[in-house]
This record gives structure tokens, sequence and C-alpha cells, in this order.
């Protein structure tokens, strides 16, 4: 079973979409510097942000920081990032191909995340 998550943030969009893609990583980052537990499910055409260096060049400008600045702080602040098994596959990608320090998850795993957390952000 997948660890539990305080905060849960679903992200439906990627590079195509760099202004809901930001504030995804922007409020799953504030929750982890809450103290909160957390983790950014990628799905759908979100999966694309799985791939190392996905984020690179994405820049929507103040008061937004890049994305890449905002994940990598995430990411050592102790955040956790998910990718949906189904929708990787579906979109022609491989785990292989996804960052190594993301987890790949089934659906029943979504579900228990969305179940157990006290609080989420659904970016569609």
């Amino acid at each position: 079973m997948i660890p539990s998550a305080a905060f849960v943030s679903t992200l439906f969009h990627g590079q195509n979409n760099p202004d809901k893609a930001t504030v995804a990583l922007t409020m799953a980052l504030n929750a982890r510097l809450k103290g909160h537990t957390t983790c950014l499910i990628l799905m759908a055409e979100g999966v694309a942000m799985g791939v190392p260096g996905a984020t690179h060049n994405m820049n929507i400008g103040q008061p937004f920081e890049p994305a890449a600045d905002l994940l990598h702080q995430y990411l050592n602040a102790g955040g956790r990032v998910a990718i949906c098994k189904s929708c990787m596959q579906h979109h022609g990608l491989s785990a292989e191909q996804m960052d190594k320090r993301f987890e790949i998850i089934t659906a029943p795993d979504v579900i228990d995340l969305l179940m157990g957390a006290t609080g989420s952000l659904q970016i569609a």
C-alpha cells in the first residue's frame, strides 16, 4: 500500500499548460513547507512532467518561480511525486523514461491517496 499524504494534488497538464503546472507545484511546495506530508500526482497529459528535464524552460513569470526551481525545492523539502501508470502508458511513455525519484502508481493507489488526504487540490 502506498504511504498516505495529508495534502494531495492532482495535475492533469504539463508543458502544454505551464500556468496550471506552475500553480500545482507552487501549492504542493507550500503545503510541504507548512509541514504537511504531500504527494503531487501526475495524471493524463501531466505524466509528461515525469520525464527528467520536463520543467526546464517553464517560467510563467512573477510572482511565480520557474517550474524547475519549484520542483527542486519541493523534492528537497521531502515532497513526493507520483505518476499514474495507466496514464503514462496511454501517452506512450514507460517507467524507464520517468524521473527515478517519482513513484509509479495505479488507479487504486490514486483513490487511496485522495481518500486518505485531509486536503486536496485538483488541477484539471
